[in-house]
This record gives C-alpha cells, structure tokens and sequence, in this order.
C-alpha cells in the first residue's frame, strides 16, 4: 500500500488539484438508462491515494453528473484524506463513511441530483481480470453484488450482449 504523506489537518483539509499527479482514468461506466443493479459502472484506480486518483475520475464524471458536488467513500478502505478537493472552480466534499461498502465510491452531481455508484477494483489486481470486472460491471442491465463482481465470478460481458449493444469507454483503454 502506497505509504500518504503527512500533512498537517489544514492542510488536508483543502488540497487543490493543481497539486496532484494528474491521469486518465481506468473507469467504465454503463449507459445512461434506468438504474439497474449494485453499481453504475467500475472503477480500477492505480493507488490507494484517494485524493491523487480523484481528479481525473472527476474531471470525466462532471460531464455526466452536470458537476460534482461531493464524494463519498468507506473510510477503512482508504487512508486519511481531507474533508475537501479544489475541483472545477469550487470544492468537493470528501465524506468518509463506515457504513457504505469498502468497494464502492458514490460521487454526486451538482445540487444532488444525480450519482455515480462505482466498484472500486483494487489497484493491485491482476489487468485481465480488471479489465473483465470493469467490463461486467458496466454491462447495461447487470444486477451482479459487489462482492460477485470482485469474485471475478460475474456474467462476463460478452454473455450477455449482441456485438452491437457494448457500453462506451468513458476513459482510455483499461491497460496496466
């Protein structure tokens, strides 16, 4: 696990995405359509660093979302981060939560209106698997749990779809 360096609580508390590595997103998200299922799509971030992984994430859900307004995360799942992000012009909310499930991140649009569910598939795994996890999870009408989809033991993709119906790539190509 990448080691987070110390910062002092104001710090923390509002870093800008000026300062973060910025990169494309390993991301796959189902089409827009009636919610169906666990997750809206997967996630496959390459850190646990949860503040250096968010902007590129952002900067592609924005667009869907029509802004962000916050983020919510398990708080066992990843280390320490601020309770703010510098993003767009404005700030994002960070707010951890014992409760949601340690394999997901829910990021809300502006106003609340609209959200995001996103498997998180850990940074470790295996790129084949991830690469069919994030594909499973993104299939239009997939009802799979978390945990089957991180099992790898989900419907693959491919199963279930004509060749003409495959959800768009949001991001660049999932590669390691």
């Amino acid at each position: 696990m990448k080691s987070v360096p110390h910062m002092t609580v104001a710090a923390r508390f509002a870093l800008s995405t000026d300062d973060l590595p910025q990169h494309s997103p390993r991301l796959r998200l189902k089409p827009k359509a009636p919610t169906t299922g666990h997750v809206d799509g997967g996630w496959w971030p390459a850190s646990r660093d949860l503040t250096a992984e968010l902007p590129s994430l952002l900067a592609v859900l924005a667009v869907r979302l029509e802004g962000i307004e916050r983020v919510t995360f398990n708080l066992t799942a990843w280390p320490p981060t601020g309770r703010r992000l510098a993003f767009d012009g404005g700030d994002v909310r960070l707010e951890g939560f014992r409760s949601q499930p340690g394999d997901t991140v829910t990021v809300i649009g502006a106003w609340g209106r609209h959200r995001v569910t996103l498997l998180v598939i850990p940074p470790e795994t295996d790129p084949e698997l991830a690469r069919r996890v994030l594909m499973t999870a993104a299939h239009r009408g997939n009802e799979d749990s978390v945990e089957t989809l991180l099992a790898g033991s989900g419907t693959p993709a491919e199963d279930r779809e004509p060749a003409g119906d495959r959800s768009p790539v949001l991001a660049t190509p999932v590669v390691a």
